[in-house]
């Protein structure tokens, strides 16, 4: 190891070895210092970083206190996290939650869940977060899902403008995919727009998903479209999304954003299968709408090629309940229960989904 690296770190999931330097700049040095204690001489000192291949077996746990002080830097689309993860689920035949998060606590409980259960996992955020906090909680949250001793990574659901797209994007080391929901526009433009943003991504190293179709409903922190008419995906129009290179591909055929209504939950999975036979070697399938479903509907989903799959007050309601059930105590203790509650539906649905044990 050269002389002048101040600082050794590994970074989970991969084992890439970051050194970090110092050195003085317009002094006695010319090239970083060979001891920590030469910064103390220097008037102005400047950092640099470099990276090197795997230095550990990725299945080896990293310590806390090595992972906590890793600077994450965001792989190259080859190694993106959100389908490296995802595609290890689809050749081994199990699918991973999608947790939606709207606080801190959903996204430690979903790393938490993760690491209890040695589950991979992805934390999903709205465009409601960045419209609230600005770039705050998505650094949040992928400083959390990063330094996960499993692999986790950072979505963004839902975004429905170009401008927001380009701008999440632009987050340094933030999310490793974006969902270009543009299906609130007519099909064409929405095949227009879906195929500039997902270049748009791509070029910095993001996946892309895209919602061919139309599913039917809201949902909490994303632009209102209930009053839209749902159109179901056919294998054709998946085939024509696949084409403008995304890499995940969200299908509506019968499930609904938010509440199922009177007609109850009457999904058609042989739309599903088809579709998964015409381009699920090329995309990875997710399923929305999931909340209400039990553990039959879940495996019936997987069985169709389904290996992403978004929840949302299935884990979200257990923070609510446990806010109401302890109005009155001690706000920690309010949020350390509403957090253990939200990790303990997350374990459920890396069971039932059988990503559990598979990180």
């Amino acid at each position: 190891m050269p002389g002048g690296a101040n600082r050794c770190s590994v970074e989970p999931g991969t084992g890439i070895l970051t050194q970090t330097f110092w050195w003085k700049s317009n002094s006695h040095h010319a090239s970083p210092p060979h001891h920590p204690s030469c910064r103390a001489n220097c008037s102005k000192t400047t950092r640099t970083e470099r990276r090197f291949a795997p230095q550990v077996p990725s299945s080896h746990p990293t310590p806390h206190s090595i992972r906590r002080s890793v600077k994450m830097v965001r792989p190259p689309l080859s190694e993106n996290r959100s389908m490296s993860i995802l595609n290890k689920a689809k050749a081994e035949g199990y699918a991973v939650p999608g947790m939606c998060c709207y606080n801190i606590e959903s996204i430690i409980a979903t790393v938490k869940a993760a690491e209890a259960a040695r589950s991979p996992a992805m934390v999903l955020l709205f465009p409601w977060a960045i419209e609230y906090a600005g770039d705050s909680l998505v650094k949040a949250a992928a400083d959390a899902a990063h330094s996960a001793s499993v692999p986790v990574s950072l979505h963004l659901d839902h975004c429905q403008t170009p401008e927001l797209v380009r701008r999440a994007a632009d987050i340094e080391d933030g999310f490793d995919s974006i969902m270009c929901d543009m299906s609130h526009y007519e099909k064409e433009e929405n095949l227009k727009l879906t195929a500039e943003l997902v270049k748009y991504c791509h070029d910095r190293g993001i996946a892309a998903e895209a919602e061919p179709g139309r599913i039917e409903g809201g949902e909490d922190g994303v632009a209102e479209t209930a009053d839209l008419e749902g159109v179901l995906t056919t294998p054709d129009e998946a085939e024509l999304f696949v084409n403008t290179g995304i890499d995940m591909l969200a299908p509506a055929f019968g499930n609904v954003h938010g509440e199922y209504g009177p007609r109850g939950i009457r999904l058609e999975y042989d739309r599903l299968q088809s579709i998964n036979e015409r381009v699920g070697e090329r995309v990875r399938l997710v399923l929305h709408g999931a909340d209400p479903f039990d553990e039959e509907i879940f495996q019936n989903c997987m069985k169709g090629g389904v290996t992403k799959i978004n929840i949302n007050k299935g884990m979200n309601n257990h923070y609510a309940w446990t806010q109401e059930a302890m109005r009155g105590k001690p706000l920690t203790s309010v949020i350390e229960a509403g957090t253990l509650a939200m990790q303990k539906a997350i374990e459920n649905y890396m069971h039932w989904f059988g990503s559990a044990g598979k990180a």
